[in-house]
């Protein structure tokens, strides 16, 4: 089913994201992630592309996969890096054809070993030409990303928006945000994405914190801020991982409840292939329901103007 369609239903979505492993065990644990998770109705779940296309033929399988033998909706990520326009239309071909109704058009980061983005030979150089090839005779509902703390290469947070509603009004009927741990920065990016004229719906991305050094790296590779006030909280249950889970599940419980309650249209979780932390906080959120609760104003634990960073997720 597309996914503009299970968000035009007014319920909350709650989807988790996966990405294609590479060795046995990561395998082992995606398939046992799916099957806790799936105890857990999801929306949907999404399936990563790996760097310069590099896992194209394992996220189709995957998404195959889940849909067959999992009855879970699941998206495609899809991205414009080493493939010429006819190439990206043979796969989104075979993505039609394998029965996938929905995708996420990315531009793509570099591929390893490669820090400067560059333009395949006779392919796409942004995701808005993507996301209109998709929008050119395919039945996709088609996703993108969007960053509240600003996109790595936009000029400004003005500039970022801009381009994004260039992009929406290129075919697409959902956004994703990229990860962030200050709910001030998603409500901020909200108004002003309404006020550019973004009416489509933008579902929040959050990812559990479960070790401390693992969230900073995440932090640091796609520009995340950590508020100074859950910097501290963790580094003060640093040597004790059981503790940084524990917190980690509250404080994302807490996030998640805000957002939704203040009328976000969901949750996307970043699993990282791993079901125990997601699965505590969407258990407790559903059966405490705080989107049934009156909106309340957007709490902060830090200045969102102080906050915004530069996500590396290209856009």
């Amino acid at each position: 089913m597309r996914i503009d369609r299970i968000l035009a239903a007014g319920t909350p979505v709650f989807s988790f994201e996966f990405f294609p492993p590479k060795t046995p065990e990561g395998e082992h644990n995606l398939y046992a992630a799916l099957a806790e998770l799936k105890t857990l109705d999801p929306s949907f779940v999404s399936v990563t592309y790996g760097a310069g296309g590099s896992t194209r033929e394992k996220t189709i399988e995957i998404v195959k996969r889940i849909r067959e033998e999992y009855g879970l909706e699941a998206m495609a990520h899809f991205t414009c890096v080493g493939a010429t326009v006819e190439e990206l239309r043979a796969t989104l071909d075979e993505m039609r054809d394998a029965g996938i109704d929905n995708v996420l058009a990315l531009r793509g980061d570099p591929p390893a070993g490669e820090n400067v983005w560059t333009k395949t030979d006779g392919g796409l150089e942004y995701s808005r030409e993507l996301v209109g090839l998709m929008a050119d005779g395919y039945p996709f509902a088609v996703g993108a990303a969007c960053f509240p703390e600003t996109h790595i290469h936009a000029t400004s947070p003005e500039d970022d928006v801009e381009h994004l509603a260039e992009k929406v009004r290129a075919g697409v009927d959902f956004l994703i945000t990229q990860l962030f741990f200050d709910n001030a920065c998603y409500f901020d990016f909200v108004a002003r994405a309404r006020a550019a004229g973004i009416e489509v719906p933008i579902i929040p991305g959050v990812m559990p914190i479960t070790r401390v050094g693992q969230v900073e790296r995440m932090a640091g590779l796609c520009g995340a801020s950590i508020p100074e006030p859950l910097r501290r909280e963790l580094h003060a249950r640093g040597e004790d991982p059981e503790a940084v889970l524990d917190f980690g599940v509250a404080y994302a419980t807490l996030q998640c409840a805000e957002l939704l309650a203040a009328g976000a249209p969901g949750i996307h979780f970043y699993t990282l292939n791993r079901s125990p932390a997601t699965r505590a906080i969407l258990s407790a959120l559903k059966l405490a329901r705080p989107w049934l609760a009156a909106a309340p104003q957007p709490l902060s634990i830090s200045s969102p103007s102080a906050t915004r960073g530069e996500p590396s997720a290209a856009s």
